[in-house]
Parts: C-alpha cells; sequence; structure tokens
C-alpha cells in the first residue's frame, strides 16, 4: 500500500509542471474572464469597477448591433461552407483521375494554403483596390462599378471569394485523401454491377467519404466562424458594418472602445456557443463513424 501510494505522489509530481502551465494558460484567463464579465468597468470610466452581475449578458442579448454581427458571422459561414465543400469536392475528384499536369495543379493548388492570414487580406486589398486591382477594370469593361469600400454587397461577396480562394485547396486535398483511401473492391464491384459514374459516386464513393465530410464540415465551420485576420486587413468590418463579424465586434469592442467587462462578456457568450457547435458537430462525426465501423 505504502508503494502504491508513493508511486501515486510521485506521478503526481512529474505531472504537476504540466498542470502548472495548463492551469496558468487555459483555466486562469477563463476564471478571469468569466468575472470580468460580470463587471462593467471602461479604463476611460471614472466610475471604476461596478459590479452588474448578469447585467452584461442581459444587455448583450438585447444588443442590436452584436445581434446583426452575430447573424453576419452564421452567414458568412453558411455560404463560404456551402461553396468550399462542394468545389473541394468536385476538385478532388478531378485531381484523383489520370491527366497530365496533375502534379502541377496539385502544388499550384496548395499555394494558398502556405500564406499566413494577414498575407493573404493584403493581397487581396491590392487585387480588389480600384486604382491599382484588376478586378476592378475587369468587371468596367462589362459596366460594373467594383468597390468594396463603397459597397455592402460588394464587399461581403468579395470576403467569401477570398476565403473560398484561401480554404477551398484545404477541402480538396483532405477529400483526395478520403478518395484515395477508399478500398477498389466497392468501386470494381459497382462497376461489374453495371453501375455509372454517377451512380458509383452517389451509392458507393460519397457514403464512404461520409466521415471525411463531417470531419472537414467540423473544421471548416469552426475556422470560418473566428475569422479575424483577413477581413480586418481587407475591409477592417466596413463599409459602415457590413463585413462586421462578431469577432471584429468583439475586437473593437475591448480594444478601441475599452469596454473590458461587456467585451469579456462577448468572449464568454462566444465561447459557451463555439462550445455548443463543437459538441453538435461532435456527436455527428461520432454517428456517422458508428454506421461505417
Amino acid at each position: 500500500m505504502k508503494t502504491s501510494f508513493r508511486k501515486q505522489i510521485s506521478g503526481w509530481g512529474f505531472l504537476s509542471p504540466a498542470l502548472a502551465v495548463i492551469g496558468f494558460i487555459g483555466i486562469f484567463p477563463f476564471v478571469y474572464v468569466v468575472w470580468l464579465s460580470l463587471y462593467e468597468y471602461n479604463v476611460f470610466s471614472l466610475k471604476g469597477w461596478i459590479f452588474t452581475g448578469l447585467g452584461n449578458y442581459l444587455k448583450l442579448i438585447l444588443d442590436a448591433r452584436f445581434l446583426d454581427s452575430l447573424y453576419k458571422s452564421i452567414l458568412f459561414v453558411g455560404v463560404t461552407c456551402g461553396i468550399q465543400i462542394p468545389l473541394g469536392l468536385a476538385f478532388a475528384i478531378l485531381l484523383s483521375q489520370q491527366f497530365v499536369g496533375r502534379g502541377v495543379f496539385r502544388t499550384i493548388l496548395a499555394l494558398p494554403l502556405s500564406m499566413a492570414p494577414v498575407a493573404i487580406g493584403s493581397m487581396w486589398v491590392l487585387i480588389t483596390r480600384p486604382a491599382v486591382g484588376p478586378i476592378s477594370y475587369w468587371l468596367s469593361t462589362f459596366g460594373i462599378t467594383y468597390n468594396i469600400s463603397e459597397s455592402s454587397v460588394q464587399a461581403f461577396l468579395t470576403t467569401v471569394i477570398m476565403d473560398v480562394w484561401h480554404w477551398t485547396p484545404f477541402v480538396t486535398l483532405t477529400f483526395l485523401a478520403g478518395l484515395t483511401s477508399i478500398p477498389p473492391e466497392p468501386l470494381e464491384a459497382a462497376r461489374v454491377d453495371g453501375a455509372n459514374a454517377w451512380k458509383t459516386f452517389r451509392y458507393v464513393t460519397f457514403p464512404l467519404l461520409k466521415p471525411i465530410f463531417a470531419t472537414i464540415l467540423f473544421i471548416r465551420i469552426m475556422d470560418t466562424f473566428r475569422i479575424y485576420d483577413e477581413i480586418w486587413a481587407l475591409t477592417s468590418g466596413g463599409p459602415g458594418t457590413a463585413t462586421r463579424y462578431v469577432n471584429i465586434s468583439l475586437v473593437r469592442t475591448t480594444l478601441a472602445q475599452s469596454d473590458y467587462g461587456y467585451g469579456a462578456t462577448m468572449s464568454v457568450f462566444l465561447l459557451y456557443l463555439t462550445v455548443a457547435l463543437c459538441t453538435v458537430l461532435l456527436k455527428l462525426i461520432s454517428k456517422v463513424r458508428k454506421e461505417y465501423e
């Protein structure tokens, strides 16, 4: 018994540095932000710390500006994922075929993934700027005026296109890995039974890709929902509030307005929303994988 107890103490002793680091960089900031969300505090206010309890949370769910930014974020996630996943799957199917230049095309396709998000946003600033960018010039030849600093719709669509351009290669390469891992026997059996290419994909290939599909959906929803760098570099949330997604709204509240209590409340709410969304998506992935075990 003494030996077992000593081993347990020794084991906890070895784990204590890691637990201390986890507590310092994970638990402590979370507890502090939750505590801060219960107060009204602005560094430029002479009132100091004012305990509001759940008042900031009530203010948040009634805040039209925050709800508008949350709606724009959800819309952005839905549109971008709705484009990226089918497009990435189509590219993956194309790249799984044998054709001249396939390796070169794969390399070119993966280039956006090697670029930093801020670099992506800065590059798109140059592409879309009316004075120097090619997009404005090309569209002007068709009589279309393009200026994302003036048009809310154009700004939103440009952020969608930028994100699709940046992350469709990730979806493509992930689907491609899934396609290459499919055993040839089911595909050969489908061909023997006389199934054409569409029926083979619908009844054989796509069902086998469902776990990959669910995983990609999970990753892309999480990544897209927390987007900040590219949008800030390209539009800074403008024009007006057209591209002020929820993370940009959070940063503006916390840093630009120095409203730390309300900013902490937004952070806690978004954390809860992210955890809830992750739980739903992970259950979906688990359910899909159990179907194919």
